[in-house]
């Protein structure tokens, strides 16, 4: 009855049917799921509705298992918190219940977010509903692939480099991460503060900007929340492409062979945007910068994430090894609780902190990085948005993933480029532009700061023109 519908069909539904019942469905659907493909950590045995005259009331829905919600266990897809119950709740949470949906489950994520390929949680490995020999991506992995499997209509997520947006595109759903600030992360597990953002999944761009208007507004308990504009999103969608100013980036289309499928599909898009109206420049950008946005990525939250982190000791909350002193107890406790991706990125962070190597590796990251964000900001100034491939191939294999973190010879400039997003606390979406060799492809736009409610009109207007729409 639900499966696969989008919150304005389920809507529809709920008008002749109980919210248990569509919550029952959903949960078996949840339970059958997680035997093939693992996307939830926890599923949750009762229907919890509080009633709203909300858009999403009686909606179900997932949310990624580093969300604190009291009284349900949220584990950060760590062995060190698997048995972590918070005694409160995250504010994406309690908006989500105040406006009345309906929470299926926590879902599978890279232990602590940190990683891209849904491979790490503690749970195991959560596989593509498209081929199960293949990653999700992540680290919001279950939550891209409970939307995929149709299970719900939408969840919740974490971008902190590409999380929503690259499982988003492997898995054929909208993923969009909005402005930094623009959705309260309070109650949000910390991984890297200034490159974290609240990211939604769903089947169209139109339940995102539902979703959105929910959850986006100031928060006292998040002192980098924007205030909200009081504008309503999902009603506000229809736009025009005419005059419409967008631009991709040379040196990224050209890091691939031009005869990649996907690279094809990208170019087709291009012009079917103009044929609409739409104006899409071909803009040259410094490769050196582009080459070094995931050593940037990489030192910036290895550092971040080090500090963040520093409270998981065994003293606090979650198990604990014995050890003679109390440093012996943390040092075991950390050694046996995180896997090995874990403790080499906080080995990493604590290298990059120490006072001797601050200068010539985080704070010349940090150079870096405000040098790609003024190179965006002035394009900003001229264009719309830029377009790109949202990543320059299929889901990768799961053996071909099975070593993250792991530099090779080349830069992949065409993988790494969604975290300028995040650099400059852009607004990014991810739309599904179609398949190769029956694997979702897709493209992705970015716009500029507090240009939210731009970005989901030219991105519905995208959807329309990959739909066929006339």
């Amino acid at each position: 009855m639900i499966k696969d519908k989008s919150i304005d069909e389920i809507r529809d539904i709920l008008k002749t049917n109980k919210v248990e019942d569509v919550f029952e469905e959903a949960k078996v659907m949840a339970k059958e799921a997680n035997d093939e493909y693992n996307p939830f950590v926890t599923i949750m045995d009762k229907c919890e509705h509080i009633n709203s005259i909300s858009k999403i009331d009686g909606v179900p829905y997932a949310l990624k298992d580093n969300f604190s919600t009291k009284g349900i266990l949220t584990t950060g897809s760590s062995n060190i918190l698997k048995d972590y119950v918070p005694c409160f709740d995250s504010t994406v949470y309690k908006k989500l219940k105040e406006a009345g949906a309906v929470l299926v489950g926590k879902t599978v994520l890279d232990e602590l977010a940190m990683g891209g390929t849904g491979l790490t949680g503690h749970t195991g490995i959560v596989r593509n509903p498209y081929d199960k020999s293949r990653i999700t991506a992540g680290s919001s992995a279950g939550s891209a692939a409970a939307v995929a499997l149709g299970i719900v209509p939408f969840a919740i997520g974490s971008d902190t480099g590409d999380s929503v947006r690259k499982p988003a595109a492997y898995t054929g759903v909208v993923g969009f991460k909005p402005t930094y600030g623009r959705i309260s992360r309070y109650g949000m597990f910390p991984f890297a503060s200034s490159l974290d953002h609240v990211g939604i999944f769903a089947r169209n761009v139109k339940d995102i900007a539902t979703v959105t208007d929910v959850l986006k507004g100031r928060d006292d308990k998040d002192m980098v929340t924007l205030p909200d504009e009081n504008i309503n999103y999902s009603e506000n969608l229809d736009s025009s492409l005419k005059d419409v100013k967008l631009f991709y980036i040379k040196e990224v289309i050209e890091s691939t062979s031009k005869d990649n499928e996907v690279i094809v599909n990208f170019k087709k898009l291009v012009e079917d945007l103009r044929s609409k109206g739409a104006s899409v420049s071909e803009v040259s950008f410094d490769k050196t910068l582009l080459e070094v946005i995931y050593p940037t990525y990489f030192i910036i939250s290895c550092a971040e994430a080090t500090s963040n982190n520093s409270n998981l000791t065994g003293f606090i909350f979650g198990p604990r090894s014995e050890g003679a002193t109390p440093d012996e107890v943390m040092i075991n406790t950390r050694s046996e609780g995180f896997a090995e991706m874990i403790k080499r990125r906080f080995v990493i962070g604590s290298y990059i902190l120490e006072k001797e190597n601050q200068e010539k590796l985080f704070l010349n990251a940090k150079r870096i990085r405000n040098m790609i964000v003024i190179k965006m900001n002035q394009l900003f100034k001229e264009y719309d948005g830029l377009l790109l491939p949202a990543s320059g191939s299929i889901a990768p294999k799961i053996e071909d993933s099975s070593k993250p973190d792991r530099l090779g010879s080349e830069y992949l400039i065409l993988e790494n480029h969604l975290a300028i997003g995040n650099f400059g606390g852009y607004p990014s979406i991810t739309i599904p532009s179609g398949f190769v060799n029956n694997m979702p492809i897709a493209v992705n736009l970015t716009c500029a700061q507090k240009e939210d409610l731009k970005t989901l009109q030219i991105a519905n207007n995208i959807e329309k023109v990959i739909g066929g729409d006339k």
